[in-house]
């Protein structure tokens, strides 16, 4: 399954380390604001989608996991 994530921020979005851990493809770069960024899930999951917001400072993550 594909997924694709927009970013309709005016920030950068971290990619948590974890998502690639669980079997996410695409790419680590931060996605930066209105870029889209599509991940590869492993065949018959459905993605699981947390973002945490760090403040000014430390900026957004993304966590993308596969679920069964």
């Amino acid at each position: 399954m594909k997924i694709t994530y927009y970013n309709d921020s005016r920030r950068e979005i971290l990619i948590h380390p974890a998502t690639f851990k669980h079997g996410c493809k695409g790419s680590e770069e931060p996605i930066k604001p209105l870029e889209e960024r599509t991940f590869i899930l492993p065949d018959n999951t459905s993605p699981f989608i947390k973002m945490w917001d760090y403040g000014v400072d430390k900026g957004l993550q993304i966590l993308i996991m596969p679920e069964k």
